[in-house]
């Protein structure tokens, strides 16, 4: 079952169960999935990698949104973005966690010989391979994992 049908069917779930947040959210994620479907020259069907694309960058925005509100002290509104950034992210794959991203990273450096800020680009490039294979990363957080270790005592 692919990510798209999962959420059709789980909207049809919460429709019948009257779950009046989950239906909201879902259909919401299911109209994000198909703008992107139509967005470009052509309308076209999204592969299971491009929805995925779509639901995460849909829990960027709600959490980007719940800060914004956070610190605006609209709590309410805040905690309304971050209980739906977190149904969303239950249909994405797993996070890699940090001790995974060191270890990517650690690997990334030591496969590119990097010892430099200057070969930043190479390891992102090394550990995004390898941590895609893993789950799911976010690339600022890998970015400054890698900046860090390059920066560090630890290289040269």
């Amino acid at each position: 079952m692919t990510t798209l049908e999962r959420l059709t069917a789980d909207l049809t779930t919460s429709m019948k169960a009257r779950d009046a947040f989950r239906t909201n959210t879902l259909r919401q994620v299911i109209a994000a999935v198909r703008a992107a479907e139509k967005s470009g020259t052509a309308a076209r069907e999204l592969s299971d990698d491009e929805v995925q694309a779509v639901l995460a960058s849909e829990v960027k925005k709600r959490r980007d949104t719940a800060g914004i509100y956070a610190g605006a002290g609209a709590d309410d509104r805040a905690a309304n973005e971050t209980a739906e950034a977190d149904l969303v992210e239950t249909y994405l794959p797993a996070a890699v966690t940090e001790a995974q991203l060191d270890a990517v990273v650690a690997d990334a450096i030591a496969s590119t010989g990097a010892s430099t800020m200057k070969d930043m680009g190479a390891v992102m490039k090394a550990a995004t391979a390898a941590a895609s294979g893993l789950g799911r990363v976010d690339g600022k957080q890998l970015s400054g994992r890698v900046r860090a270790a390059l920066s560090g005592p630890a290289a040269g």
